[in-house]
């Protein structure tokens, strides 16, 4: 594989940066209540437990991407299923306050060790796309959906 180039690098911070802006954008276009309200998920998932979800993949990106830099990064398995349940029995308790003050200190810990890599390795690139631009993706449709929903409710 080829390495990022640093065009490719800031293009990711630039899909990262809009990405997020717009989910952000739909969240806080919420009241408090409606943030908590199960629904965005059939699983009963509310706007909450998404932003913890998002946070929860950022902060492990943040760890990975620190590891890449200082090269004690030893790939492993991922096993996404079993993260993400243990993701949410760790945050669906958490006070709103709580999750919003981590999810903002998750990306910008993900985004200072993007910035600090020396080079963008395939893994490197991998962890920010997958738990940034392309994980927001993934679950703006359903959030527009779900902000919509409660708009007309």
């Amino acid at each position: 594989m080829m390495m990022a180039t640093m065009t490719t690098k800031r293009e990711l911070l630039r899909a990262e940066d809009a990405g997020w802006s717009e989910l952000i954008e739909l969240v806080e276009s919420l009241t408090p209540a409606e943030m908590e309200q199960p629904g965005y998920f059939p699983e009963g998932w509310s706007v909450k437990d998404l932003l913890a979800h998002i946070a929860s993949w950022q902060a492990e990106a943040g760890q990975i991407l620190e590891q890449i830099r200082m090269g004690t990064y030893r790939g492993r398995p991922v096993d996404v299923e079993a993260m993400n349940k243990r993701f949410y029995e760790a945050n669906k308790d958490l006070p709103l306050s709580i999750v919003k003050a981590e999810a903002w200190a998750a990306r910008n810990r993900m985004l200072a060790e993007w910035s600090e890599l020396p080079e963008v390795t395939p893994e490197a690139e991998e962890w920010f796309r997958e738990s940034g631009p392309e994980h927001y993706e993934e679950h703006l449709g359903r959030l527009r959906e779900w902000v919509a929903e409660l708009r007309a409710a």
